[in-house]
């Protein structure tokens, strides 16, 4: 046998680098390559065996320009440490304004919990303003009540619209009148 000509049956050298070091896998993949094998990077047409698929987007039917789409797109259900999308966007609700701000500083990724912490700012935050105010100018204690209740029936409410909306709408917006479309553009523009 010629030098040239390597096995990789059985090796009785020192050393033999193990199996899934890179530099074997490139080494065994080109000297085992079957061409009449199909390999697994080529698209199996019809013609050639493969499995025939209709109105997909490999086949390039219905699908095939969302795929392209999403391919390029980012993942809207990433974050940036990792945590689940759904339960971030239910928490810019839960502290008001002070959860929606660290959010805000925390989360740059996910567009999706950036709207959430917006619209919960804008929402959260003139109604705690109408509290404290309420509580230095002592209003009646029922008015203070309303207000905070005026505070966290909404909040709680959005809180769990947001939870709802990632987590079985995928991802779904649920705007506020007049104060969604602008957390919306904040978020676009970002």
């Amino acid at each position: 046998m010629s030098s040239n000509n390597v096995s990789h049956f059985a090796s009785f050298a020192a050393y033999t680098p193990p199996p899934d070091d890179p530099s074997h896998i490139a080494s065994t993949s080109q000297s085992t390559s079957r061409v009449w094998f199909p390999s697994q990077q080529q698209s199996a047409s019809y013609q050639s065996g493969g499995i025939p698929t209709f109105n997909t987007s490999q086949a390039g039917g219905l699908g095939a320009a969302e795929d392209a789409e999403a391919e390029n797109a980012t993942n809207m259900w990433e974050t940036r440490h990792g945590f689940r999308v759904d339960l971030l966007a239910a928490f810019a609700y839960v502290l008001g304004p002070l959860s929606a701000l660290a959010l805000l500083i925390v989360e740059t990724h996910n567009d999706f919990v950036r709207f959430h912490a917006y619209q919960s700012a804008l929402l959260t935050t003139p109604l705690v303003v109408l509290r404290i105010l309420a509580s230095l100018l002592q209003f009646p204690s029922f008015l203070r009540t309303a207000v905070t209740l005026l505070l966290v029936i909404p909040s709680l409410y959005m809180a769990w619209q947001a939870y709802i909306d990632a987590a079985r709408n995928g991802l779904v917006r649920f705007q506020i009148p007049f104060i969604g479309p602008l957390a919306e553009k904040w978020v676009f523009e970002e």
